[in-house]
């Protein structure tokens, strides 16, 4: 295959990679994916939860036959101290039939099956194969060089090999994340029957909850934890931001150790087994420090061009769209024949106009609100958690009393100005 031509390369098979291949093969494209794990999918970790709409809009209605794992029915929010949790939360049956919201999934299974609509729509996947360099003729990227199947050539290639980007950042296309631009995650798929599962989370074979945990376990880095059900497994993992883990010392395999004994979380993995430990990169970047996705015969697809927001906890619809809109630029551009940069800004044009770019632009002020604002992280679930404690305390204290004691306790663990200008530069972040 030495020296081949084809229309476009793109370099990873995760959802990104594979929704641009699908796409592009489509619309009559020459297309080659290489992906350097032994199958899409043995390299990737995500927390385990795929969105309906996006990924139908590439897929259609993949849930008939891909191997997902439960619709999500009920999203939880539980805030801890060291023992106790404030919870909330919203369940629906509705999100349990068509059309559904989310579902829980795990990549192993899943980023085979999106490999696959590729390669039967014409694309051809080259597995165990690492992209070690992009080429380059007058600054324009024109191929990819590797060391088992040689240069391969094409009109454009799209970089979709996640996070650490090595061929990307390699070639200059993009800086590498910074510790301050990543987060750290340690993910467990702990077995379980099917029925303990259904018992434990009050749902049914079709139901699944997913669990976003914060709290004290963050020992006040920004970072949190989540619990998500599969079919007949549980998903639990914690993530923080890498500068805050070295700043903190904290030992990332300790930390999902405190979530794990924690009492609320302990009896839903009573008597489970660990099948699967893997850890993961997830970019954290600030808006206005974003790639340029886009140059002379080249662009940068989901995790590689930093596309995750991080406070809705979603990534892979907007991977999943941003290879929709890539390939649907790709092809353009060949009917046009011009792969320039002029000619692919088509692709920024296109994010700018999806919810990918609207959301993250949103949120722009968030990623520092929050880094600078720990005690969101560790203090207030705390205060709240003991709040709540107190409130709920039934006893001889007389009522009057007890909400002057928690008022006390309220302005000790984070005094009144503080607590206002942190409620002040939150609503500034967000609005």
């Amino acid at each position: 295959m030495e020296d081949e031509k084809f229309d476009a390369i793109v370099v990873g098979a995760g959802p990104a990679g594979s929704a641009a291949a699908l796409t592009m093969a489509r619309a009559g494209m020459n297309v080659v994916v290489f992906e350097r794990g032994d199958q899409p999918g043995s390299k990737n970790v995500m927390g385990g939860v795929l969105f309906r709409e996006a990924t139908e809009s590439v897929f259609g209605t993949f849930w008939d036959d891909a191997p997902v794992e439960r619709p999500v029915i009920e999203q939880r929010l539980w805030l801890m101290s060291k023992n106790s949790v404030v919870s909330a939360g919203f369940r629906t049956s509705e999100f349990a039939e068509p059309p559904y919201n989310a579902f829980t999934v795990l990549r192993a299974k899943l980023d085979p099956y999106f490999a696959k609509k590729a390669e039967d729509a014409g694309a051809y996947l080259i597995t165990e194969t690492q992209v070690t360099d992009l080429i380059a003729e007058n600054g324009k990227i024109v191929g990819v060089r590797t060391g088992r199947e040689g240069d391969l050539y094409a009109d454009v290639v799209l970089m979709a090999e996640g996070i650490n980007a090595f061929a990307t950042v390699k070639a200059g296309l993009r800086k590498d994340f910074t510790m301050e631009n990543a987060a750290l995650a340690v993910k467990e798929v702990h077995a379980l029957p099917r029925e303990v599962i259904n018992e434990r989370f009050n749902v049914s074979d079709n139901e699944g909850v997913t669990i976003l945990l914060a709290g004290e376990f963050c020992h006040d880095m920004m970072g949190s934890g989540w619990i998500y059900t599969n079919k007949d497994t549980i998903s639990i993992g914690f993530g923080a931001i890498v500068s805050h883990m070295v700043e903190s010392k904290a030992n990332p395999n300790a930390l999902i150790e405190e979530v794990k004994a924690h009492p609320a979380v302990q009896p839903l993995l009573r008597g489970s087994e660990i099948k699967e430990y893997s850890a993961h990169l997830i970019p954290e970047v600030r808006y206005d420090e974003l790639p340029r996705p886009y140059g002379d015969g080249y662009m940068l697809l989901g995790d590689t061009a930093g596309f995750v927001n991080f406070l809705y906890q979603e990534g892979s619809n907007m991977a999943i769209v941003s290879g929709k809109l890539a390939g649907e630029t790709a092809a353009a551009a060949k009917n046009r024949g011009d792969f320039s940069a002029t000619s692919l800004a088509e692709y920024e044009q296109k994010l700018k106009s999806s919810f990918v770019m609207k959301d993250l632009h949103d949120l722009r002020n968030a990623p520092g609100f929050f880094r600078t604002h720990r005690e969101f992280f560790g203090t207030y679930p705390r205060l709240l958690n003991q709040a709540a404690k107190s409130f709920l305390t039934v006893d001889e204290v007389p009522k009057k009393q007890r909400r002057n004691e928690i008022f006390r306790m309220v302005r000790q663990g984070r005094p009144l100005r503080k607590m206002g200008k942190d409620m002040f530069d939150a609503v500034r972040a967000f609005w």
